[in-house]
């Protein structure tokens, strides 16, 4: 089981530089997330190339490698200073890793390697999730671990799953409001993997006091025509 101390250590290890510098606070309740989803990761082949999508400095896929020995890591982040700060902390690593940068947009598809094992994505913001959860089942990739992070107008159904909100005569209470878009939100993006082949679950993997975006994506590839077809089905009316 991999703890949040064993993920802040290693965060150290790779990360910080400086004589005397600590984690900041908002590292040190990183941690915590990372240490569950690589939870759920530690189940495959540490050999099977892992994509680390929207990474920031790639947490996820480098403290994978630090502490569970992936060693084929491919990371998309559109900031070059990120991509710069991933590469040498990937230097740091004390073992030889297979280390693929892409310095682009998570929508690119050629940012995106050809059917890759597994694919993570932690709090990708707004419409970034979204352009993960569609460019990665175009790669074919077999399992995704996705945690959206803010329901922003810029995510593609939040227009309409305000306009359905007005439809049915939602208030206009923020809290009941905002948990019936949210649900509509990632009812979409659900039947949209479901309709892509995969089988989807969603979870909390963190309790909501450490983050309130604390929904996890998992979902495997499985391209079953029935499901495929009663997805499809769903998503057109859930869009209607």
């Amino acid at each position: 089981m991999i703890t949040s101390e064993a993920v802040e250590r290693a965060l150290h290890e790779l990360f910080i530089v400086a004589e005397g510098t600590k984690l900041r606070r908002e590292d040190k309740k990183k941690s915590v997330e990372v240490a569950a989803l690589l939870g759920e990761i530690e189940r495959h082949r540490k050999d099977a190339l892992l994509v680390d999508a929207a990474a920031g400095k790639a947490y996820v896929g480098l403290v994978g490698a630090a502490l569970l020995g992936f060693s084929r890591i491919h990371v998309i982040e559109r900031k070059a200073t990120r991509i710069a700060a991933c590469e040498a902390a990937a230097a740091r690593l004390g073992k030889r890793i297979e280390l693929g940068l892409a310095a682009g947009d998570v929508g690119d598809a050629a940012c995106w390697p050809e059917a890759p094992a597994v694919v993570v994505a932690l709090h990708a913001c707004g419409a970034a999730s979204d352009a993960i959860l569609d460019a990665a089942s175009g790669a074919g990739a077999k399992w995704l671990y996705v945690v959206p992070c803010c329901y922003a107008a810029s995510v593609p159904f939040a227009a309409a799953a305000e306009a359905k909100a007005d439809a049915l005569g939602m208030p206009r209470q923020a809290e009941v409001r905002r948990r019936f878009v949210m649900s509509l939100v990632d009812a979409e993006r659900a039947l949209r993997l479901e309709a892509a082949g995969y089988e989807v679950t969603i979870t909390a993997f963190v309790p909501p006091t450490v983050t309130p975006h604390n929904l996890l994506f998992r979902a495997r590839r499985v391209r079953e025509p029935g499901r495929m077809r009663e997805a499809a089905a769903r998503l057109a009316r859930l869009r209607a």
